[in-house]
Formats: C-alpha cells, structure tokens, sequence
C-alpha cells in the first residue's frame, strides 16, 4: 500500500527502459576544466594540463578556464566577459574536472570564485545538473584530502556525478619537469586513473542525465514556483 501523502500523479517507478536512448550521442565528450592558482608555476595548473592531454586522448575534447581576470562574485555584474566565458563553458560541457592547491587546510579562494560564479540556475537551464565532475588537488607538503572533499560536497550541491575516483598529489613541486611535464609517479598512474574514468562515466550518463537528476519533488512544485525557488538571489 503506498503512502497516503503520496501525490499519484507526479510518482514514477524508475525503470531501464527509461535509462535507455534510442540515438546515442556520438560526439567527443566535452569536459570543462578549472584549476585553482594565478600562480607563473601553478602546479594546479600543471597537473589540470596534464589531464587535458590524458582527456584528449582518450578522444574528449577540452576547455581549460584561465581565471586571471576573474572578478569575485558579487564584485561585478554577470555580463563581466570573464563570466560570460566561465558560463557559456559550463553549460557547454558535458563534465568538469576541479583542480586545486589545497591552501590552510582547504582550496583556494580562486577555487571556490570560479565555482561561485556558475549559478546553480539561469532561467529554466541548470548548468551543472547531471554533468559529470572528477576533482583532484595538489600541496606542498604531506597527501592530504581536504581540498578533493570539500569539492565533492559542492559537487553534490551543484548537483553533479562527481566520480568516485579522485586524485592528491603531494609535495607536487617535486613531480614536475622544468619543462611543466609531470614526472612518472604512482600520482601520474592515479591522474591516468580518474581521467578515465571520468570519459567512461560522461559516455554512460550524458544522454540520460536528465532523467537520473529528475526529482518527485520538483515534478510535484509547479513550474513557476520552482523557477522563482532555484532562480532566487543570493542570501
């Protein structure tokens, strides 16, 4: 017997038929990446072009967001060019790849702007709802996991497939070549590793992500109340 509060109309029973696409999408998986540094040698920025290369060839094709001249949110209005690239990348992908130093415990602010600035809604258009999200970090000193876990939980937030492999390379100033190449590691194997699955999972979800990050909840709000919920200002 099924719970009386139920509302009938907006229940569905989730089924494989649904997960099933009759045309699959056949183009190169578009996967957006972010790193978290302004530094000249950014080791975030190293290791995020070191899976750009690993991502391409596996036959994705890649963004990498460069967030020199990014404002901070709120500093300035959406239609800041910077932004307007930042969004337009976000809702052209198919996946992200978050890169950052882990900085007194936790990522950086750079980090955390870029993040900021992709808007959980615009209009009817959530640009990161059902993409995919692999995160890895880089530090100075001793592996830590600060930075890849509080990604994660922004990635839920964002309401995102964060995979769940993910990547920490320590004392990363001493896994790259002068030449920015990073040296082979057990950490190199493990950027292989995420990078993989990262295209495994786009492939598997990208043309049913609408109908995993469906909710009964949302089904049962009306459509106008739901925009005017999702779309509201910042507190």
């Amino acid at each position: 017997m099924l719970p009386k509060p139920l509302d009938l109309d907006c229940f569905q029973v989730p089924s494989q038929a649904s997960l099933q696409t009759a045309k699959p999408s056949t183009h190169a998986p578009r996967i957006l990446m972010l790193y978290g540094s302004l530094r000249e040698r950014s080791y975030s920025k190293l290791l995020t072009l070191e899976a750009a290369r690993l991502l391409e060839a596996m036959g994705a094709e890649v963004r990498v967001f460069d967030p020199f001249g990014l404002p901070q949110p709120d500093a300035a209005p959406d239609i800041h060019p910077k932004v307007q690239e930042l969004r337009e990348s976000a809702a052209w992908s198919e996946g992200m790849v978050w890169c950052s130093p882990e900085r007194h415990g936790a990522m950086t602010g750079i980090m955390k702007s870029q993040i900021d600035w992709i808007p959980l809604s615009v209009g009817a258009v959530r640009p990161t709802q059902g993409k995919t999200l692999a995160v890895m970090e880089v530090s100075g000193g001793s592996q830590s996991f600060n930075a890849v876990n509080q990604m994660r939980i922004l990635g839920r937030w964002m309401r995102m497939l964060t995979i769940p492999n993910q990547s920490s390379v320590a004392k990363a100033f001493m896994e790259f070549e002068e030449d920015g190449r990073m040296k082979p590691s057990a950490y190199f194997d493990r950027v292989v590793d995420v990078m993989e699955e990262l295209v495994k999972f786009t492939l598997l979800t990208r043309d049913v992500a609408p109908y995993l990050v469906d909710r009964y909840s949302e089904r049962k709000e009306s459509d106008e109340a739901l925009s005017k919920r999702v779309n509201q200002r910042s507190i």
